[in-house]
């Protein structure tokens, strides 16, 4: 059975493209969110394998909702995906819980490689 992913990001074009890239290398979608408070509501409804989550976005960003999937879920697996130049941000969300991160934009290769890496 395929990894369910939850993909948290404000920026539509950006879910497309996770995806996409996701979908052809045959994981399932398990529901896309567009802020951090939608993430974890759809964290706990939906029960994903892995959440990728944007950093930056409107409601709750992307530290706060690590926090609240993390208080849900202690082993909840999360990726951030973030732009550069958030390195704070990085390691607050790092302390919180999340798991691993990628930088915006991203290659494919090393989504995948990370996606891989963290579910074992």
């Amino acid at each position: 059975m395929a990894a369910k992913i939850l993909i948290a990001d404000d920026a539509k074009f950006i879910r497309v493209i996770l995806k996409n890239i996701l979908q052809e290398n045959n994981y399932d979608i398990a529901g896309e969110a567009a802020d951090g408070r939608q993430a974890v509501e759809m964290y706990k409804e939906l029960e994903p394998d892995i959440v990728i989550l944007d950093i930056t976005m409107p409601v709750m960003n992307g530290v706060e909702a690590v926090e609240k999937i993390r208080e849900y879920d202690e082993s909840a697996r999360i990726i951030l995906c973030t732009a550069k130049g958030q390195k704070q941000m990085i390691k607050k969300a790092l302390k919180k819980g999340a798991r691993d991160y990628i930088v915006k934009p991203f290659e494919e290769e090393r989504l995948l490689k990370t996606i891989t890496r963290n579910l074992g």
